[in-house]
């Protein structure tokens, strides 16, 4: 049975949300993999992604002369609070809501999941995410070009072999480890890559993102 999108998003979020909760002001400082992003600019960001809509994604980007990095920049200033208990409750208020930017709708997942491990990994917290959310973000991923954030082109070059769930996607020399670990290598993710092995590692680390 396929579980509802938005079931799997809030959850992520609420999780997120009681991690974050449990911080300390060192830790909201710390870099989080997402690279120039502190844990606490990652939390600002998925706010702003929360509150987006299909329009304001247009105006946006369209403010911000198609750049989707500068986007992302004046969407974290934009929702970054005076402090991180601030920007955490700004989290709680958009925990629930179901808007989106046009794009497919697993790419919520994307955000949650790859999001919630840049947070994560850096501090040394873990999640057992749900199976679901981590094989269609992945899946996602790897069917987005890579000038919309995705792995489409990587994967044309390599065959990606979950070794917990999930089919194998791509052709070529296999890379396997975990799915979350292959959904954050494909993310541009590299703290992933040494839990990955196989003859097509070097392709993934030398023409991945």
């Amino acid at each position: 049975m396929t579980t509802d999108v938005w079931a799997l998003v809030h959850a992520e979020r609420a999780a997120l949300i009681e991690d974050l909760a449990g911080l300390d002001e060192g830790q909201w400082r710390s870099p989080s993999l997402c690279e120039g992003w502190t844990v606490h600019d990652v939390a600002a960001h998925l706010v702003d992604t929360a509150r987006t809509t299909r329009l304001g994604f247009v105006v946006g980007l369209v403010g911000a002369r198609f750049d989707f990095d500068r986007q992302n920049a004046r969407g974290v200033a934009r929702e970054r609070g005076d402090g991180p208990q601030d920007t955490l409750g700004r989290l709680r208020q958009v925990a629930a809501r179901t808007s989106t930017p046009p794009a497919p709708l697993d790419s919520r997942l994307v955000e949650e999941v790859v999001h919630g491990e840049d947070v994560r990994r850096p501090l040394g917290l873990t999640r057992r995410y749900p199976e679901e959310a981590v094989v269609r973000a992945l899946r996602l991923q790897t069917r987005t070009p890579a000038s919309f954030g995705g792995a489409k082109e990587l994967v044309a070059r390599v065959r990606l072999t979950p070794t917990d769930s999930g089919p194998a996607i791509g052709t070529g020399p296999v890379v396997q480890g975990p799915a979350l670990s292959l959904l954050l290598a494909v993310s541009g993710r590299r703290a992933a890559w040494a839990d990955l092995s196989g003859p097509g590692g070097e392709v993934l680390t030398a023409g991945g993102r």
